[in-house]
């Protein structure tokens, strides 16, 4: 689905809040990462299906990977209202005017609309060939990745990893609840290889570096797996610095853009020496 589709069924004021995000990652701080991204001895490549396979010497492995923001959750709702009763609000700052720091959006799971938005997935995903699916450990990625590819069920692997949840600290909404909870609700999703508590959560937000490690670190677990179709359920600001920090993505293809929520792209990851 191109961002432009996507936004076809989203409200004037989601998509005037969603390019407001999108520019706040946007900082010296992101440049940064590309760079050191773009230097490392290996470098991730990220082009749509329809263009050609990388092929010589240099490449080390490619994979297919179906990556999904989650469907609308309550603190993106709440987020919403606000903007559009004119209620403004600095990023990653207390008090009642910022709708991500309310208890209430703890661990936010889908709304009723983001529910509809993982549905709507069903056609597209079922139509994949994945053979392992990846989640966030935040509840609106899980429920969002189960709802989608629910064909899937007890046939292939759901695994959920600590480096796919969202950029994490101030916001409550990217608090996660404990494993056990988690369990409780997802008996299907192996936890295997997260925490009890949520040990990243703080009171300072998580910087680009910080993150983008994160997101290495899934990259190189993620190159060792033998599945060669994937699908992983995230979140926008983890998404937005995938594509503009830490791979380096076709040209012209669009794939830096914000993700809208119940958005899937589909692109093809190239792990390549860099000579």
């Amino acid at each position: 689905m191109s961002a432009s589709h996507s936004a076809a069924s989203h409200s004037a004021a989601t998509l005037a809040l969603a390019a407001k995000e999108s520019a706040e990652h946007h900082t010296p701080a992101m440049s940064t990462l590309l760079s050191a991204s773009l230097s490392s001895p290996v470098v991730v490549l990220a082009s749509p299906l329809s263009s050609p396979l990388p092929s010589g010497p240099s490449l080390v492995r490619s994979k297919v990977v179906h990556f999904v923001r989650h469907g609308q959750g309550f603190h993106n709702l709440l987020a919403d209202l606000y903007s559009s009763s004119g209620r403004k609000w600095t990023q990653f700052e207390p008090g009642e005017d910022n709708p991500y720091t309310q208890e209430e959006v703890t661990d936010a799971p889908l709304t009723h609309k983001g529910r509809l938005q993982a549905e709507a997935l069903r056609a597209r995903a079922s139509a994949t060939g994945t053979r392992l699916l990846v989640t966030s450990p935040h509840t609106r990625a899980t429920q969002t990745a189960l709802i989608a590819f629910r064909h899937l069920e007890g046939g292939v692997p759901v695994v959920c990893r600590e480096e796919v949840r969202e950029e994490t600290g101030a916001h409550a909404c990217d608090r996660r609840r404990a494993v056990a909870e988690l369990r409780g609700d997802f008996p299907r999703v192996d936890y295997g290889g997260v925490e009890e508590e949520d040990g990243l959560f703080g009171k300072e937000r998580e910087s680009k570096a910080s993150l983008g490690k994160r997101i290495h670190s899934f990259l190189d677990w993620l190159g060792e797996r033998e599945e060669e179709e994937v699908a992983v359920a995230s979140h926008s600001g983890w998404l937005v610095t995938l594509f503009n920090g830490c791979v380096k993505t076709e040209e012209g293809s669009g794939l830096e853009e914000w993700f809208q929520t119940g958005e899937m792209r589909s692109v093809r990851l190239s792990w390549v020496k860099n000579v």
